[in-house]
């Protein structure tokens, strides 16, 4: 099932995107390792459960608390630009709100690498429109009616095998 996009959702991104556009002015670890630990952090929890739109938290306080959870880090030097980084933020916190996913299960479906290569091609269409190209790309679905479709052809498949 998938959510249209709400204005509390269009803050939560709009947060979300700043946050990861900041990221490039600190002196701190790479992009990539950024990322990773955000999208893991008990930060990226309280942005799922939305809990995030009743504090009034600066990105400063954001990076620090990511800082406290996870450590310093200075290893890695791979910066991605900041519109880069603002449009993986921006894209992460969509996917994430309109198709009812934690942070890490968007996380395990695209890493940071893969979103920074599509970011010339992806970054001018509509988020809805490169969610679903990189989900059709990586042959996955959340459509109710073809997970199921899936599911029989797995069973037939199975079935096939018994016999």
């Amino acid at each position: 099932m998938i959510k249209t996009i709400d204005k509390d959702g269009l803050i939560l991104c709009d947060i979300q995107a700043k946050i990861f556009e900041s990221s490039y002015d600190k002196e701190m670890s790479s992009s990539e390792i950024f990322i990773r630990r955000f999208m893991n952090s008990e930060m990226a929890q309280s942005f799922d459960s939305q809990a995030i739109l009743e504090d009034s938290y600066t990105p400063l306080y954001i990076h620090e608390e990511i800082d406290h959870e996870y450590g310093g880090s200075n290893y890695g030097t791979k910066k991605y630009s900041k519109n880069e980084l603002n449009w993986i933020g921006y894209l992460y916190r969509y996917f994430s709100y309109t198709y009812f996913l934690s942070s890490k299960q968007v996380y395990k479906i695209i890493k940071p690498k893969e979103l920074k290569e599509l970011y010339i091609p992806y970054h001018s269409l509509d988020c809805d429109q490169a969610i679903e190209r990189i989900l059709e790309a990586k042959n996955l679905s959340f459509d109710e009616e073809a997970m199921i479709k899936r599911g029989v052809k797995i069973m037939r498949e199975i079935r096939l095998k018994v016999k």
